[in-house]
């Protein structure tokens, strides 16, 4: 594509958007973003992006409803200021865990999320490290799906020592934990736990040696730091030396902080995809990995019409 590339952050993503643009050798573009007194949001583009190859980048994260819409009507300026091909940047995927009916008269807000942002005039979307893999197939335009794991196996390398083992917190994230322990070369053990409702969470057992090993919890998410903090006395009490958490989204919502604080976790590795709260900033063991880099170096490649399918490696 010959078009000028153009970033532009909504309100979310600031800080992550302002680290890819220079990891490009680029700036932001400018947009005046605001609220008016009742809430709606107003967008109005600061420069000319006809014919521009442009790409918005905002998490949908707390709070979850303001920045998803803030990115629709960011995405509705740019289709009328006519640029060539609009591509929204989800560096976290918001409405994510909604990705079936769970029970009768449930909606699927994941699909939802997925048709307004084609409706809004999106050509393409970036995201990384979905909760569901599927949910690329809710849309009808390309779809490119990043993982951290690049990221994330360097820092593990770096500051975790002794003969690692790689838990998956429940039967879901098991693909996940196997491609962290094959980069590793580690073992790989499974949490077994019963989910009662949403952010609650049991243990139950687990599957696998972690005798004298250093565990090392990976995940997509921290939300409620419920399933992470409880599983950390189970794999002590299974002969685990220590316990670490790698998970991608910094969620940290409720009493995460608080849990990890109160836990025997030594440290919680996440990445920038969503900007940490005060009390998260101030913890001790949160240790933050940027993944602008390997953001930048994907939107780098489709503005080049390039392929980015090394970069899908998980």
């Amino acid at each position: 594509m010959n078009s000028t590339m153009k970033i532009f952050s909504g309100s979310a993503s600031t800080a992550l958007t302002a680290e890819i643009a220079d990891s490009l050798g680029t700036k932001v573009a400018q947009a005046d973003v605001r609220r008016f007194s009742d809430g709606e949001t107003w967008v109005e583009l600061d420069e000319n992006v006809r014919g521009c190859d442009v790409f918005v980048v905002q998490s949908t994260s707390n709070p979850a409803n303001h920045n998803l819409m803030e990115l629709l009507v960011m995405i509705d300026a740019l289709k009328r200021a006519s640029a060539k091909r609009i591509n929204a940047v989800l560096p976290y995927y918001g409405y994510a865990r909604q990705d079936r009916k769970v029970a009768p008269r449930t909606p699927i807000s994941a699909k939802l999320v997925a048709d307004l942002i084609v409706t809004a005039g999106a050509h393409r979307v970036l995201s990384m490290d979905l909760h569901a893999g599927q949910i690329q197939g809710f849309f009808n335009i390309p779809f490119d799906h990043l993982f951290s794991a690049p990221v994330m196996v360097e820092h593990i390398q770096k500051s975790v020592q002794g003969d690692i083992v790689i838990v998956s917190p429940d039967a879901g994230g098991v693909e996940r934990a196997r491609a962290y322990a094959k980069h590793l070369d580690a073992s790989l053990a499974i949490i077994d736990k019963r989910r009662e409702k949403a952010n609650v969470s049991e243990v139950m057992h687990v599957i696998g040696d972690v005798k004298d090993k250093v565990a090392v919890i990976v995940d997509d998410m921290i939300d409620t730091a419920g399933t992470v903090t409880q599983a950390v006395p189970v794999l002590k009490e299974f002969g685990a030396q220590s316990v670490h958490c790698a998970a991608t989204h910094a969620v940290l919502s409720g009493p995460a902080i608080e849990r990890i604080n109160m836990s025997d976790l030594e440290q919680v590795a996440v990445t920038n995809t969503i900007a940490l709260a005060s009390n998260a900033q101030a913890c001790e063991r949160v240790k933050v990995c940027s993944v602008a880099s390997l953001l930048g170096e994907a939107i780098k490649r489709i503005h080049e019409d390039s392929s980015v399918s090394s970069l899908f490696i998980g």
